[in-house]
């Protein structure tokens, strides 16, 4: 695993850059040698103590991107949790691949016990999530999706207690789609911020 340990604007002292580097080294046995690993470490001055020093990881496996994000007391204590956070998704990312062999293993093993193979069959939905939700308004749904390392997060805003879906489009900005059940389509704020195209 190649890792890269860098701040953003700042200098990072050595011990900071030798802990992280140090902590790390956690994920070598799950990620093969062509992954990287990117450690990014800001300073947030108008932020509480608490939650100053701020901590992102970047895995790139296998071309799919990975992010981790944390904030603490210290970078060492921001490092200590993102590393927690980062490897939780490692875990993740390299059990799903195993799971996609069982199941279709097993499927193989459903099909020669009928005796006849299963018609080909496309996509379908395997798993549902279900999970509390609180109204938040959109500065908190985006440092969520962040947080998290998600393209899209589902929420409920804070302002009009409306259901909302946030999401990351390719120009690097958000977007937010707004469900009206059984109404006409109304242009949102902006109108997509652009005219009322689809990003």
């Amino acid at each position: 695993m190649r890792t890269i340990v860098k701040g953003k604007n700042i200098e990072l002292p050595d011990r900071v850059r030798t802990y992280a580097e140090r902590k790390l080294r956690r994920l070598e046995r799950l990620l093969d040698d062509r992954t990287d690993a990117i450690v990014e470490l800001s300073n947030e001055q108008h932020k509480s103590a608490a939650d100053a020093h701020i901590a992102e990881v970047t895995l790139i496996v296998n071309g799919q991107t990975l992010r981790s994000h944390a904030v603490g007391p210290t970078y060492q204590a921001a490092i200590d949790a993102v590393v927690d956070r980062a490897e939780r998704q490692a875990v993740d990312h390299k059990e799903r691949p195993r799971d996609r062999a069982r199941s279709t293993e097993s499927a193989r093993r459903l099909e020669g016990t009928v005796g006849a193979p299963a018609a080909e069959e496309g996509p379908k939905v395997v798993r549902v999530k279900r999970f509390a939700i609180e109204p938040m308004f959109e500065e908190d749904a985006i440092a969520q999706m962040e947080e998290l390392g998600h393209a899209f997060f589902l929420f409920v805003n804070a302002e009009n207690e409306r259901l909302n879906l946030l999401y990351r489009r390719r120009d690097g900005n958000y977007g937010i789609i707004e469900p009206i059940v059984g109404g006409e389509y109304t242009p949102g704020r902006g109108q997509d911020r652009t005219a009322g195209r689809r990003g």
